[in-house]
């Protein structure tokens, strides 16, 4: 049964209404956000990792890591602000379905009907449009999920809630890679096989764990400036807010700089066909799923367990830095495959704890989640979208891939530095 809608708090730019239901989120909802957190990332990593690769080389092999690079930047710039926008308007958004539910289901309509007209496209630019229109639609689905952990669990349970969320990411990481591999010949199937799981999966989740209704909720009176400013978290106010954005930053771009061009690098530097990479790809996302499915819950049961976070991002940059330079002294396939497992140990133990940790330094306690989590979650967007434009300068102009892991090693470990200034999180 839904809540009962609890008034509204204002408190300034950064409060906004705090309809929490922190403490009472039923048992299936744990489950539920695992699994709806493994289709979003399941369908981000198919169609980033395999079928929009595929689909670019196809229209120009010749030119597939330029045209790839265009096609992502161009999404970038449309889906910066897209999850904190969504955020905070579903923060003030009244509805029977309560504030995070339209937005959800909203994002994984337009989504899926895009994806659905995505696959029959054989035009660079017209790829680009609708790349960018589902791009945004997810990040608007994406944004609002976020903040399901900081609106319905406690703080104490929020180590566990993370860890849902990393194994939700990573299984839906590696899922996601298996089957746009299996249909790679066919990027128009794929794209509608995720289409319809989305669908599916928002739709399910909204239906089983159900939030407070907001219809009759008060809520501040609306301004464009008060609007605007929320958006400006001030770094000398909140500096661990500021510490952990850049501590995600530098973490997600170490691991997405690589993840991303995972297809080009079998194909041109482990040297194999292209019909055997879009198959290995899948292998390498198993054995990084099998360490990742290890270091997520156990990782997440001592945080809590120990209320300790800082600790776990510090031992999974230090993995996952290793994983990242094992292809520089094995370049072959097995040395891939070591370095997904590498990197699962440190990516699972960092997704463990992250979404706890970022949850504790929300400014106000989290009364504006949506759309703090929201800002937050531009350090994840940021450098996933970002990282094909900078993964394709440092092959094509600065060293080729051995510079590219070097750089992507590089940011983790800055990553696990960034987050040492963090006072309010232990």
């Amino acid at each position: 049964m839904p809540e009962s809608p609890v008034p509204a708090r204002t408190a300034g730019p950064h409060a906004g209404p705090a309809l929490s239901s922190r403490g009472t989120a039923p048992a299936r909802l744990l489950p539920s956000l695992a699994v709806n957190t493994l289709v979003l990332f399941a369908t981000y990593s198919g169609l980033i990792g395999v079928l929009l690769p595929n689909q670019v080389a196809a229209l120009d092999p010749a030119h597939k890591v330029a045209n790839l690079s265009l096609v992502t930047t161009v999404s970038f710039v449309f889906t910066l602000f897209a999850q904190p926008i969504a955020g905070a308007l579903s923060d003030r958004t009244r509805s029977r379905l309560g504030r995070r539910a339209p937005w959800m289901l909203g994002g994984a309509a337009v989504g899926a009907g895009f994806l659905l007209g995505l696959g029959g496209l054989h035009s660079l630019l017209w790829i680009a449009v609708f790349w960018v229109v589902v791009q945004v639609a997810l990040n608007v689905l994406q944004g609002p999920l976020s903040a399901v952990v900081a609106d319905r669990f406690p703080r104490e349970r929020r180590g566990m809630a993370s860890a849902m969320v990393g194994v939700g990411t990573m299984v839906g990481v590696s899922g996601g890679v298996l089957m746009a591999g299996q249909v790679a010949g066919h990027v128009g199937v794929g794209y509608a096989v995720f289409a319809v799981v989305v669908l599916v999966a928002t739709g399910a989740f909204v239906l089983l764990n159900p939030d407070a209704p907001t219809r009759g909720a008060a809520r501040e009176p609306f301004s464009w400036r008060q609007f605007l400013a929320g958006f400006w978290v001030n770094p000398r106010r909140y500096p661990d807010f500021a510490w952990a954005f850049a501590g995600r930053f530098l973490f997600i771009l170490g691991y997405f700089v690589v993840y991303g061009f995972q297809l080009y690098i079998l194909t041109d530097y482990i040297r194999l066909p292209l019909a055997t990479a879009n198959k290995t790809i899948g292998l390498l996302s198993l054995a990084s799923l099998a360490t990742t499915l290890v270091s997520i819950p156990l990782s997440g049961w001592l945080s809590d367990r120990l209320g300790r976070r800082k600790i776990f991002v510090y031992l999974a940059s230090a993995a996952l830095a290793a994983g990242l330079l094992v292809p520089l002294i094995a370049p072959t396939v097995t040395g891939m495959v070591v370095s997904g497992a590498i990197q699962g140990l440190g990516y699972g133990a960092y997704m463990a704890c992250d979404t706890a940790l970022m949850t504790e330094v929300l400014p106000g306690g989290g009364a504006a989640a949506g759309k703090d989590l929201g800002i937050l979650n531009i350090a994840t967007n940021i450098p996933q979208a970002a990282s094909p434009a900078v993964a394709g300068l440092l092959i094509t102009a600065l060293g080729g891939y051995p510079a590219l892991f070097v750089f992507a090693a590089a940011a983790v470990l800055l990553a696990s530095l960034a987050i040492a200034p963090i006072r309010t999180v232990r």
